[in-house]
């Protein structure tokens, strides 16, 4: 293992195992949903190794993870909704873009749900998602159940991955992070190679 690593992970470890650790983890879950470049789930997985090394407690590590990105996907939404009128009159001046809101509506109507769980597991698309829910004014209640569920899937799925990889590899938590991560890492590319395979059958229209 290349020793930069190494010293990385021997100060992440300490960092890692303080309480207020907890209070990062919901933090940057909720700006993720944000600001797509924050990286709330490496810092979920990494939380989950500790757990799984007794250094904290993984319960509370769902909890925060998926509070945070409840938070989030709520905030992501009301910027959509707060700009929904002006996008609106962008897309109405012509019949294509009339068009393209109107399949807008339709796909979060219809789909909007599995969208939610799935796009939680995209970086950036759980932003484009969310954002789309505010911006084609979806019920509130609606919206808010789903990304709940979404939250905790995602919360539970990355702190477990952690989890198992500092119960697997133990004081090894360089390693039990790299396997953790690359095990979600492959997941999310199955899953967006999934979604651009039916987007290319279905001839979805590109709302730009």
């Amino acid at each position: 293992m290349l020793p930069f690593l190494d010293t990385f992970f021997t100060w992440l470890e300490e960092f890692s195992s303080s309480p207020s650790f907890y209070l990062v983890i919901f933090s940057i879950a909720i700006a993720d949903s944000v600001i797509p470049i924050v990286p709330s789930e490496t810092m979920v997985i990494i939380a989950g190794v500790s757990a799984g090394s007794g250094q904290l407690f993984l319960p509370l590590v769902i909890i925060a993870a998926a509070g945070g990105a409840f938070i989030g996907d709520n905030l992501s939404y009301l910027i959509g909704r707060s700009a929904s009128a002006r996008i609106t009159r962008y897309y109405e001046r012509n019949e294509k873009g009339r068009k393209r809101l109107a399949w807008a509506h339709a796909q979060v109507r219809e789909r909007g749900g599995s969208l939610l769980v799935t796009a939680r597991f995209i970086p950036g698309g759980r932003t484009i998602v969310t954002l789309s829910c505010g911006i084609t004014n979806q019920a509130h209640r609606w919206f808010a159940q789903w990304v709940l569920f979404a939250g905790i899937i995602w919360g539970t799925y990355a702190s477990l991955l952690g989890y198992v990889g500092g119960k697997t590899f133990g004081d090894n938590h360089t390693l039990a992070f790299l396997v953790a991560f690359g095990i979600a890492l492959s997941a999310t590319v199955l899953i967006e190679i999934v979604r651009a395979e039916r987007k290319r059958r279905s001839g979805s229209p590109n709302l730009h």
